[in-house]
Protein backbone atom coordinates (compact mmCIF):
# COMPACT_ATOMS: atom_id res chain seq x y z
CA UNK A 1 0.00 0.00 0.00
CA UNK A 2 2.77 2.77 0.96
CA UNK A 3 4.82 1.46 -2.71
CA UNK A 4 1.30 2.57 -4.46
CA UNK A 5 0.99 5.66 -2.47
CA UNK A 6 4.28 6.80 -2.75
CA UNK A 7 4.22 5.57 -6.77
CA UNK A 8 1.25 8.06 -7.59
CA UNK A 9 1.61 10.59 -4.75
CA UNK A 10 2.82 13.45 -6.94
CA UNK A 11 2.79 16.24 -4.59
CA UNK A 12 -0.33 18.14 -5.36
CA UNK A 13 -1.69 20.94 -3.47
CA UNK A 14 -5.30 21.75 -3.10
CA UNK A 15 -6.49 24.51 -0.09
CA UNK A 16 -10.02 23.29 -0.20
CA UNK A 17 -11.62 20.02 -0.25
CA UNK A 18 -12.59 18.62 -3.62
CA UNK A 19 -16.33 17.90 -4.75
CA UNK A 20 -16.24 13.68 -4.76
CA UNK A 21 -19.91 13.70 -6.11
CA UNK A 22 -23.03 15.14 -5.89
CA UNK A 23 -26.96 14.35 -3.77
CA UNK A 24 -29.32 16.92 -5.40
CA UNK A 25 -27.77 19.95 -4.76
CA UNK A 26 -25.68 18.80 -2.23
CA UNK A 27 -22.05 18.97 -2.70
CA UNK A 28 -20.79 15.80 -1.10
CA UNK A 29 -16.71 16.73 -0.79
CA UNK A 30 -13.95 14.18 0.33
CA UNK A 31 -13.53 15.80 4.11
CA UNK A 32 -16.85 15.44 4.42
CA UNK A 33 -16.21 11.20 3.39
CA UNK A 34 -13.60 10.73 5.64
CA UNK A 35 -15.00 12.71 8.60
CA UNK A 36 -18.24 10.42 8.16
CA UNK A 37 -15.79 7.63 8.57
CA UNK A 38 -14.48 8.85 11.88
CA UNK A 39 -17.59 9.70 13.04
CA UNK A 40 -18.88 5.75 12.31
CA UNK A 41 -15.74 4.61 14.08
CA UNK A 42 -16.39 6.69 17.08
CA UNK A 43 -19.66 6.03 17.89
CA UNK A 44 -19.07 2.45 17.37
CA UNK A 45 -16.44 2.45 19.77
CA UNK A 46 -18.49 4.40 22.61
CA UNK A 47 -21.25 2.06 22.18
CA UNK A 48 -19.41 -1.10 22.34
CA UNK A 49 -17.24 0.66 25.06
CA UNK A 50 -20.70 1.08 27.23
CA UNK A 51 -21.81 -2.44 26.56
CA UNK A 52 -18.06 -3.45 27.46
CA UNK A 53 -18.99 -1.85 31.24
CA UNK A 54 -22.43 -3.05 31.37
CA UNK A 55 -21.34 -6.79 30.71
CA UNK A 56 -18.05 -6.19 33.02
CA UNK A 57 -15.28 -6.65 30.11
CA UNK A 58 -11.62 -6.12 30.87
CA UNK A 59 -10.58 -5.26 27.47
CA UNK A 60 -7.89 -3.14 26.56
CA UNK A 61 -9.91 -1.19 24.42
CA UNK A 62 -12.50 -0.27 27.14
CA UNK A 63 -9.89 0.76 29.37
CA UNK A 64 -8.18 3.05 26.99
CA UNK A 65 -11.21 4.69 26.90
CA UNK A 66 -12.28 5.16 30.24
CA UNK A 67 -8.55 6.47 31.01
CA UNK A 68 -8.78 9.23 28.15
CA UNK A 69 -12.57 10.21 29.73
CA UNK A 70 -10.72 10.11 33.48
CA UNK A 71 -7.67 12.07 32.38
CA UNK A 72 -9.62 14.37 30.15
CA UNK A 73 -12.12 14.92 33.15
CA UNK A 74 -9.58 15.39 35.86
CA UNK A 75 -7.54 18.49 33.46
CA UNK A 76 -11.05 20.31 33.02
CA UNK A 77 -12.03 19.86 36.90
CA UNK A 78 -8.22 21.53 37.38
CA UNK A 79 -8.71 24.17 34.77
CA UNK A 80 -12.42 25.50 35.65
CA UNK A 81 -13.05 23.79 39.53
CA UNK A 82 -16.87 23.07 39.36
CA UNK A 83 -17.23 19.56 39.08
CA UNK A 84 -20.97 20.53 38.53
CA UNK A 85 -20.00 22.56 35.59
CA UNK A 86 -17.25 20.23 34.30
CA UNK A 87 -19.31 17.40 34.16
CA UNK A 88 -21.83 19.67 31.57
CA UNK A 89 -18.68 20.85 29.45
CA UNK A 90 -16.46 18.00 29.36
CA UNK A 91 -18.93 16.00 26.68
CA UNK A 92 -18.37 18.72 24.26
CA UNK A 93 -14.59 18.90 24.66
CA UNK A 94 -14.22 14.79 24.72
CA UNK A 95 -16.56 15.00 21.24
CA UNK A 96 -13.94 17.27 19.73
CA UNK A 97 -10.74 16.12 20.77
CA UNK A 98 -12.34 12.13 19.89
CA UNK A 99 -13.57 13.48 16.63
CA UNK A 100 -9.97 15.41 15.79
CA UNK A 101 -8.00 12.49 16.94
CA UNK A 102 -9.39 9.67 15.40
CA UNK A 103 -9.79 12.11 12.06
CA UNK A 104 -6.31 13.04 12.54
CA UNK A 105 -5.09 9.23 12.32
CA UNK A 106 -7.45 8.20 9.86
CA UNK A 107 -5.44 11.22 7.67
CA UNK A 108 -2.50 9.09 8.17
CA UNK A 109 -3.52 6.20 6.18
CA UNK A 110 -1.84 5.67 2.83
CA UNK A 111 -5.70 5.15 1.56
CA UNK A 112 -6.35 8.95 1.96
CA UNK A 113 -4.98 10.99 -0.93
CA UNK A 114 -4.53 10.17 -4.41
CA UNK A 115 -4.53 5.83 -4.11
CA UNK A 116 -8.17 5.54 -4.18
CA UNK A 117 -10.19 8.24 -6.60
CA UNK A 118 -13.62 8.74 -8.00
CA UNK A 119 -13.57 10.68 -12.01
CA UNK A 120 -9.97 11.83 -10.87
CA UNK A 121 -11.02 13.17 -7.10
CA UNK A 122 -9.18 11.95 -4.09
CA UNK A 123 -12.29 10.21 -2.44
CA UNK A 124 -11.06 10.95 1.14
CA UNK A 125 -8.83 13.74 2.68
CA UNK A 126 -8.68 14.38 6.17
CA UNK A 127 -11.14 16.65 8.10
CA UNK A 128 -8.91 19.23 9.93
CA UNK A 129 -7.27 19.18 6.67
CA UNK A 130 -10.83 21.31 5.61
CA UNK A 131 -10.55 24.77 7.05
CA UNK A 132 -14.64 24.71 6.66
CA UNK A 133 -14.52 21.68 9.20
CA UNK A 134 -12.16 23.23 11.85
CA UNK A 135 -13.74 26.83 11.28
CA UNK A 136 -17.16 25.58 11.82
CA UNK A 137 -16.16 23.79 15.01
CA UNK A 138 -14.27 26.44 16.22
CA UNK A 139 -17.84 28.25 16.24
CA UNK A 140 -19.54 25.92 18.06
CA UNK A 141 -16.76 25.83 20.70
CA UNK A 142 -16.55 29.80 21.12
CA UNK A 143 -20.36 29.92 21.00
CA UNK A 144 -20.50 27.73 23.68
CA UNK A 145 -18.02 30.07 25.77
CA UNK A 146 -20.45 32.61 25.09
CA UNK A 147 -23.39 30.36 26.19
CA UNK A 148 -21.54 29.87 29.88
CA UNK A 149 -20.70 33.26 30.40
CA UNK A 150 -23.99 34.69 29.94
CA UNK A 151 -25.61 32.01 32.09
CA UNK A 152 -23.18 32.61 34.85
CA UNK A 153 -23.27 36.56 34.15
CA UNK A 154 -26.10 37.28 32.80
CA UNK A 155 -27.15 38.89 29.29
CA UNK A 156 -26.19 42.22 30.21
CA UNK A 157 -23.32 41.15 32.90
CA UNK A 158 -21.49 39.61 29.81
CA UNK A 159 -21.47 42.62 27.46
CA UNK A 160 -19.88 45.05 30.33
CA UNK A 161 -17.34 42.26 29.74
CA UNK A 162 -16.41 43.85 26.88
CA UNK A 163 -18.24 47.45 26.61
CA UNK A 164 -17.88 49.74 29.45
CA UNK A 165 -17.74 53.68 29.20
CA UNK A 166 -15.14 55.38 28.81
CA UNK A 167 -15.92 58.27 30.84
CA UNK A 168 -16.74 56.30 33.89
CA UNK A 169 -13.44 54.00 33.67
CA UNK A 170 -11.06 54.34 30.44
CA UNK A 171 -9.17 51.57 31.57
CA UNK A 172 -11.60 49.16 31.56
CA UNK A 173 -12.88 50.25 28.51
CA UNK A 174 -10.22 49.83 26.68
CA UNK A 175 -9.38 46.32 27.87
CA UNK A 176 -13.00 45.29 27.16
CA UNK A 177 -12.44 46.55 23.32
CA UNK A 178 -9.17 44.31 23.89
CA UNK A 179 -10.82 41.57 24.82
CA UNK A 180 -13.35 41.92 21.89
CA UNK A 181 -10.40 41.32 19.29
CA UNK A 182 -9.31 38.55 21.74
CA UNK A 183 -12.33 36.72 21.36
CA UNK A 184 -11.80 36.57 17.47
CA UNK A 185 -8.55 35.74 18.33
CA UNK A 186 -9.32 32.95 20.05
CA UNK A 187 -11.87 31.84 16.78
CA UNK A 188 -8.88 31.93 14.22
CA UNK A 189 -6.64 30.23 16.44
CA UNK A 190 -8.67 27.26 17.19
CA UNK A 191 -9.23 27.03 13.32
CA UNK A 192 -6.06 27.86 11.75
CA UNK A 193 -3.97 26.11 14.02
CA UNK A 194 -5.22 22.46 13.33
CA UNK A 195 -6.05 23.13 9.98
CA UNK A 196 -2.28 24.58 9.42
CA UNK A 197 -0.82 21.81 10.94
CA UNK A 198 -2.77 18.46 9.75
CA UNK A 199 -2.53 20.13 5.50
CA UNK A 200 1.12 20.56 6.15
CA UNK A 201 1.49 16.74 7.71
CA UNK A 202 -0.38 15.61 3.93
CA UNK A 203 1.85 17.95 2.44
CA UNK A 204 4.84 16.49 4.34
CA UNK A 205 3.55 12.94 3.40
CA UNK A 206 2.85 13.20 -0.09
CA UNK A 207 6.45 15.28 -0.59
CA UNK A 208 8.53 12.62 1.25
CA UNK A 209 6.70 9.76 -1.00
CA UNK A 210 7.06 11.83 -4.68
CA UNK A 211 11.27 12.27 -3.10
CA UNK A 212 12.05 8.55 -1.89
CA UNK A 213 9.54 6.78 -4.89
CA UNK A 214 9.60 2.93 -4.54
CA UNK A 215 12.08 3.62 -1.27
CA UNK A 216 8.85 5.24 0.64
CA UNK A 217 8.29 1.61 2.50
CA UNK A 218 11.77 2.74 4.16
CA UNK A 219 11.21 6.26 4.64
CA UNK A 220 7.70 7.30 5.03
CA UNK A 221 7.10 5.00 8.41
CA UNK A 222 8.96 6.98 10.22
CA UNK A 223 7.18 10.09 9.06
CA UNK A 224 3.61 8.44 9.65
CA UNK A 225 4.95 7.72 13.19
CA UNK A 226 5.79 11.69 13.72
CA UNK A 227 2.37 12.65 12.16
CA UNK A 228 0.07 10.29 14.71
CA UNK A 229 2.20 11.86 17.14
CA UNK A 230 0.93 15.42 15.93
CA UNK A 231 -2.37 14.21 15.29
CA UNK A 232 -2.75 13.48 19.18
CA UNK A 233 -0.98 16.40 19.99
CA UNK A 234 -3.25 18.74 18.25
CA UNK A 235 -6.41 16.86 19.19
CA UNK A 236 -5.83 17.59 23.06
CA UNK A 237 -4.64 21.08 22.06
CA UNK A 238 -8.23 22.10 20.79
CA UNK A 239 -10.14 20.53 23.72
CA UNK A 240 -7.37 22.15 25.80
CA UNK A 241 -7.91 25.54 23.90
CA UNK A 242 -12.13 24.89 24.24
CA UNK A 243 -12.06 24.33 28.53
CA UNK A 244 -9.52 27.43 29.01
CA UNK A 245 -11.50 29.73 26.15
CA UNK A 246 -14.89 28.61 28.47
CA UNK A 247 -12.99 29.13 31.91
CA UNK A 248 -12.37 32.55 30.95
CA UNK A 249 -16.14 33.29 30.65
CA UNK A 250 -17.21 31.95 34.62
CA UNK A 251 -16.46 33.66 37.38
CA UNK A 252 -13.48 33.97 38.91
CA UNK A 253 -13.51 32.73 43.18
CA UNK A 254 -13.35 36.35 43.53
CA UNK A 255 -16.42 37.00 42.18
CA UNK A 256 -18.28 33.93 42.81
CA UNK A 257 -17.75 35.20 46.44
CA UNK A 258 -18.91 38.59 45.69
CA UNK A 259 -21.92 37.44 43.79
CA UNK A 260 -22.72 35.63 46.88
CA UNK A 261 -22.34 38.18 49.58
CA UNK A 262 -24.57 40.56 47.17
CA UNK A 263 -27.11 37.79 47.70
CA UNK A 264 -26.58 37.29 51.04
CA UNK A 265 -27.69 41.37 51.44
Amino acid sequence: MISIFAAQAAPKVSIGPETVFHVGRFMVTNSQLLGLVGATIIVTLLLWTVWAVKHGSRSRVMHAVLWIFESLYDTTVEVIGDEAVVRKILPLGVTLMLFFLVNNWLGVFPFVGSVFTYNGTPIFRGAAADMNTTFALAIISMVTAQAWAIKKHGFIGNIRRYIVSPFKDPLHSFEGFLEIIAEFSRLLALSLRIFGNVFGGEVLLSVIAYLSSYAAAVSLPLFYCLELFVGAVQAYVFFMLTVAFISLGLPSGEDAHADAAEDHS
